[in-house]
């Protein structure tokens, strides 16, 4: 019986890998197979990983019906046993729902790879329909790490290193961000947007590395009962002429 299955976890936890490991699993046994995906850091049309592997890929955009999809390449002769579908957090309800369709309707395995919330702790929209409607659910079990070491279940959103808990759900960055402390003059400085994985406690607390990496600079203890960002040199609403990040 075809299922649909959603692999779940936080950024660098392995889920491109995995997906592209299930799909090289998939073809060796003479299975025939799609690959899709959505805002993929390699760029539109692939699937990569942080340990170097990439293949092309059908980039998901708002217009993509995955019942027609699978229906076009059956009516061409292609066989398709499997949909490898990555970055599924980003697809809309509607079209987790065609998903379900095509694994209930011609038997075809779905397996679907993606963050369950956002930096903001909230569901994405496609990640929810998932859960709601998956077979299966399952949690990768590679864990990524928070700067302090303790195992990341949280993922972060900074700018310019300072975390940020406002601002649209999808934003363009990466979690290989550096943030350089001699940036250009403030009026031709653009803010640099990036992503990196925090346990609770320091997500609660919004002490990124950036800012944990400030203090430990001004010998100072971190904080333990105040904002991370209302610390002094961390770029908060404590340094002069600044509001809170968003």
């Amino acid at each position: 019986m075809a299922e649909l299955i959603f692999f779940s976890g936080t950024m660098d936890c392995g889920k491109s890998t995995l997906a592209l490991q299930m799909d090289y699993n998939h073809r060796a046994r003479g299975r025939g197979g799609v690959r899709f995906s959505r805002n993929d850091r390699a760029g539109e049309s692939r699937i990569s990983s942080r340990l170097g592997l990439e293949t092309d890929a059908v980039e998901v955009v708002d217009s993509t019906d995955f019942w027609e999809e699978v229906m076009i390449r059956r009516t061409r002769g292609q066989r398709v046993d499997y949909l490898i579908c990555d970055e599924a957090q980003f697809y809309s309800p509607e079209q987790v729902e065609q998903l379900a369709k095509v694994v209930d309707e011609i038997d075809v395995d779905v397996f679907a790879f993606g963050i369950t919330a956002d930096f903001r702790t909230r569901l994405f929209p496609g990640s929810q329909r998932l859960i709601e409607l998956a077979d299966r659910v399952q949690v990768l079990q590679v864990e990524a790490l928070c700067w302090c070491g303790r195992r990341a279940t949280h993922n972060a959103r900074t700018v310019d290193g300072v975390m940020v808990t406002e601002g649209a759900q999808v934003v363009v960055g990466d979690v290989d961000m550096v943030v350089d402390a001699a940036a250009a003059p403030e009026a031709e400085h653009v803010p640099v947007v990036g992503y990196e994985t925090l346990c609770r406690r320091h997500f609660m607390r919004r002490v990124s590395a950036h800012g944990a990496k400030l203090m430990a600079q001004q010998d100072q203890l971190l904080p333990f009962e105040v904002d991370a960002c209302l610390w002094r040199g961390t770029g908060g609403p404590g340094e002069p002429g600044q509001g809170r990040g968003a």
